[in-house]
C-alpha cells in the first residue's frame, strides 16, 4: 500500500506540552497517514468484548470517553490511554479493544471533546481542524480532563484500583506531562513522546517506561533521550527507555497496520517490517509492565532486547538508564 503524504496539519504542526515541542514533518514510508485505515474500525465491530462511549463530567465540563471491559472473573488493573495528534481514531477504539482482550480495563478521552460543530470532539472535525484545535488545547484542561477520567475508571467496581497511562506520539508527550501532575497513577508509558521540563521531573511518583523509534531523529533521537536519562537522574526518578531498530515514528499505529500491496516499494517493506516487530516487542514489554502493576511488582525488569539493560531499581529507590539500549 502506497502512503500519501500528510497533510498540511503534519507537515508544520508544533505541538506544545509545557515546554515540551514536538514539530511534524511530511510522512516517510512506515508512517501513519492522518485518514485511519478501514480495517481497525472493522475490528472493533467484530469485537466480542463491550465496549462503548461514556461521558466525563468535571468542572462543568463534559468529555467523552471510550471504555473496553475485559472478560475476566477478578477486578482488572484499568489503562488510560492518551490519543495522537489525529485525535480519537479508530486506531484507539482498536487499541482499547486490544487492552481489553488482554484482561485490562481500558479507556480513552477524546480530549478534543467540546470543540466539535455540534459539540462532540474528533469525529465532527477536518484534519486540518484536529491539528489547530489539539495545539490551542490548554493545559490546566488537559490536566483535568486526565484526572477526570483516572478518577473515574479507578472507581468502577471491576476495577482494581490501579492505573497505567499510555500515550503515543502528542499523547506521550501528555503522559510524561501527566505524570509531573497525578500521584495517582502506578506507571507512565511514553511512546515517542517529547519530555516535560526538567525542572518538573521532581514531581513524579511512577516509574516512566520510554519507547522511541530508532528511525525518529527529526523528533526524539538517541541524544536527546540520553539527556532526559540524566535529568531523570538527577531528579531521581526511574526512567527505562528503549529504543526499537528499523522502526518509524508511530511505530505501534503503523505497525499495526495492513502490509504493504506486492506493488509496494522495498523501502516501504522493509519499513513496514520494521515497525511491525517494534510493535510486537513494544506490546510484549507493555503486557510485561502491567503484569507487575497487577502485582504490585515495579519497577518490573522488562526487555525486549538481548542486549543487558541496566537493572531497575526496587521501588523506594531510584534508578536510570546510563544510556538508550536497543531492542532488536
Amino acid at each position: 500500500m502506497k502512503r500519501p503524504l500528510l497533510s498540511a496539519l503534519a507537515v508544520a504542526a508544533v505541538l506544545a506540552s509545557g515546554a515540551a515541542v514536538l514539530l511534524f514533518t511530511a510522512a516517510t514510508p512506515g508512517t501513519p497517514a492522518a485518514t485511519p485505515s478501514q480495517h481497525w474500525a472493522a475490528r472493533v465491530a467484530k469485537s466480542p468484548r463491550h465496549l462503548e462511549w461514556v461521558t466525563l463530567e468535571h468542572d462543568g465540563r463534559k468529555v467523552g470517553a471510550y471504555v473496553g471491559y475485559p472478560e475476566v472473573k477478578d477486578k482488572a488493573t484499568t489503562v488510560l490511554v492518551i490519543h495522537e495528534i489525529f485525535g480519537h481514531s479508530d486506531w484507539v477504539k482498536a487499541l482499547v479493544d486490544d487492552l481489553a482482550a488482554a484482561g485490562y480495563i481500558a479507556i480513552a478521552p477524546d480530549l478534543l471533546w467540546g470543540t466539535g460543530a455540534k459539540g462532540g470532539g474528533t469525529s465532527e472535525l477536518t484534519s486540518q481542524e484536529i491539528g489547530q484545535k489539539i495545539r490551542a488545547l490548554p493545559a490546566d484542561q488537559k490536566t483535568a480532563d486526565l484526572a477526570a477520567t483516572v478518577d473515574y475508571i479507578t472507581k468502577l467496581s471491576g476495577s482494581n484500583g490501579k492505573i497505567v497511562v499510555a500515550g503515543f506520539c502528542w499523547g506521550g508527550a501528555e503522559t510524561f506531562s501527566f505524570a509531573t501532575n497525578n500521584k495517582a497513577i502506578k506507571a507512565a508509558l511514553v511512546f515517542y513522546g517529547a519530555t516535560p521540563p526538567a525542572a518538573d521531573m521532581a514531581r513524579i511518583t511512577a516509574p516512566v517506561y520510554g519507547f522511541y523509534a530508532e528511525n525518529d531523529g527529526a523528533r526524539l533521537n538517541a541524544t536527546g533521550i540520553a539527556t532526559t536519562t540524566e535529568q531523570m537522574k538527577a531528579a531521581g526518578k526511574f526512567y527505562e527507555p528503549v529504543l526499537y531498530t528499523g522502526a518509524g515514528h508511530g511505530f505501534m499505529r503503523a505497525g499495526d497496520d495492513l502490509p504493504p500491496a506486492d506493488t509496494a516499494t522495498d523501502a516501504q517493506k522493509t519499513a513496514y517490517a520494521a515497525n511491525k516487530k517494534a510493535r510486537e516487542d513494544g506490546w510484549k514489554r507493555w503486557m510485561d509492565i502491567m503484569k507487575a502493576v497487577t502485582a504490585d511488582k515495579l519497577p518490573p525488569v522488562v526487555s525486549v532486547s538481548n542486549q543487558p539493560m541496566p537493572a531497575p531499581a526496587k521501588p523506594a529507590t531510584p534508578a536510570a538508564a546510563p544510556s538508550v539500549p536497543a531492542a532488536k
